[in-house]
């Protein structure tokens, strides 16, 4: 009996409270309700993906095609209502304005092949149209430079490449969901469990590859090399990607992404003894160095309280040159911006202010979320707290593709999971329902939580993203947009709700920084 008491007081004592947040959270099912009807009934997610994907195009940081974008969702989102709808400036830029204006390449000996391929961004043009013999560099250290001193003027060099040219087949589907059991296991890791299980990344290695490939750069451009051939990407698709991020000068040596197909057939014929040449030809445009900009607006708040505090909702502008940036992240941009228009279309009255922010130059550093966070809320000098700080409710953002919400990382904030566990009840059936303490990286909600602010990353289906995203691929064909609709009422929610209750939502504890300087909290 003595046992039984001692129990039932522990279990008083600590689940107690827990119990109690969660009863007091209450949840409009009503407005729920009239959410679900209206983003399903009048949904505006396939006019809001054709404005960004196919009609803006590609979004590449300080590209003309980045200002046509920001055009765009600044027009949009006042032709939806949005109030305080702005175009800000959010910090500097480390590198030219940049613009691919024509790329073509074929192999035209031993026979003629045209090849898909994509420029690398912020490199430079070839003089005019270039026929010469390509050139298989074979460098496995810096001593192999030697060799070929003398010998590369005008040519096209096919670099030494860190990955395979030889294609495995797979038997994996395409495109996939979390499995029930994917979905428990991620729900079920905790801070005990430690690192992510698998090879340690080998930081020395890759820094040593890196130094590697800067001399050869250096080598090509003293001897004179025209174009630099990549193996980057598979099934005939050329990854997008940028030269380093503090280049940014015309004078650079042109570069072009080739798929592994390409790559490959170059590769083992010169192996093979037999003589390879091609044509290329790249014009691109170098123009003065750009700013970073955030597309802005909201519903302001109502509460005479409250309505200075910002519930905000996020995702990046910004894509690489390839493709027109449709699942990362235009996917993410078309959720927040529909999620608001719900909440117009509704005619609510939030206590808060409600607003989305369309973050410019997250691929190159989250450029825009860290300028937000820097001119509002932390000093990046001092650490200290700007006014806005403390209206400061929650953030919420979009970047892992267009795959459905299957529910949202704590990033190891244990006092909101009994707030979202009320939240998420109304979704369930949609199969949202997954909370896990886990951290989610490689996104902006990271500048906020690293601020010590709540800013949380929903969990996604990975549907095609990994073999998509940062490539020529991802178009408007990538946005599954039955996916979408269901992420943007389930945002639209999340935002009500976060809007409507008395506090705003809990904050980590603040810590002492971590042995050796490190700060925020480590990932899993």
């Amino acid at each position: 009996m003595r046992t039984k008491r001692i129990c039932a007081s522990l279990f008083l004592l600590f689940y107690l409270p827990i119990w109690l947040i969660a009863q007091k959270e209450n949840v409009d099912l009503a407005m729920i309700y009239k959410i679900k009807q209206e983003g399903t009934r009048n949904s505006k997610i396939e006019d809001l993906a054709f404005g960004l994907t196919d009609f803006a195009g590609p979004r590449l940081t300080g590209s003309t095609g980045s200002n046509r974008g920001n055009e765009w969702a600044k027009t949009k989102m006042e032709e939806l209502g949005f109030q305080n709808v702005r175009i800000e400036e959010t910090s500097d830029f480390n590198r030219s304005g940049w613009d691919n204006l024509k790329t073509y390449a074929a192999m035209t000996a031993p026979y003629y092949a045209n090849f898909a391929c994509n420029p690398v961004a912020w490199t430079g043009s070839t003089n005019g149209l270039i026929k010469s013999e390509v050139i298989l560099l074979d460098v496995k250290s810096e001593s192999d430079l030697e060799k070929y001193k003398g010998k590369l003027a005008g040519k096209i060099i096919l670099m030494p490449s860190t990955r395979t040219a030889t294609y495995e087949i797979s038997y994996e589907p395409l495109a996939k969901r979390y499995t029930d059991e994917q979905l428990k296991e991620l729900a079920m890791e905790s801070i005990l469990q430690g690192r992510r299980r698998g090879q340690p990344f080998d930081f020395a290695a890759m820094m040593a590859q890196m130094l590697l490939r800067t001399k050869i750069t250096a080598l090509l451009k003293s001897e004179g090399a025209t174009v630099i051939l990549n193996n980057s990407g598979t099934y005939n698709i050329p990854n997008s990607s940028t030269a380093d991020y503090n280049t940014g000068n015309k004078d650079t040596i042109a570069e072009l992404n080739l798929p592994m197909e390409a790559f490959g057939r170059i590769e083992r014929l010169l192996k093979k003894s037999v003589p390879v040449e091609m044509e290329v030809e790249i014009k691109n445009n170098f123009f003065q160095s750009p700013k970073v900009y955030n597309v802005i607006g909201e519903i302001p708040g109502t509460d005479k309280l409250l309505k200075n505090e910002i519930v905000l909702l996020g995702a990046h502008i910004d894509s690489y040159q390839g493709g027109t940036g449709a699942a990362d992240n235009a996917s993410g941009c078309i959720v927040m911006m529909e999620a608001l228009r719900i909440l117009k279309s509704l005619g609510i009255a939030p206590r808060r202010t409600i607003r989305v922010a369309l973050w410019g130059g997250e691929e190159q550093g989250f450029f825009g979320s860290r300028g937000y966070v820097n001119k509002y809320l932390v000093d990046p000098k001092t650490r200290e707290h700007k006014p806005d700080w403390d209206k400061f409710s929650c953030y919420f953002n979009m970047d892992y593709g267009s795959g459905r919400y299957r529910g949202i990382y704590l990033q190891q904030n244990e006092m909101v999971r009994p707030i979202f566990e009320e939240w998420l009840k109304p979704f369930a059936d949609l199969g949202c329902s997954t909370i896990t303490i886990r951290n989610a990286g490689g996104t902006d909600h990271q500048t906020f939580d690293g601020a010590g602010l709540p800013g949380f990353q929903f969990i996604q289906d990975d549907i095609e993203y990994d073999r998509t995203y940062h490539t020529v691929m991802d178009t408007y064909e990538r946005l599954s947009l039955a996916d979408l609709r269901i992420n943007a009422i389930i945002t639209a929610s999340f935002a009500y709700n976060a809007a409507m209750r008395n506090e705003k939502l809990p904050r980590k504890p603040e810590m002492k920084p971590m042995s050796g300087g490190q700060q925020g909290p480590p990932m899993f």
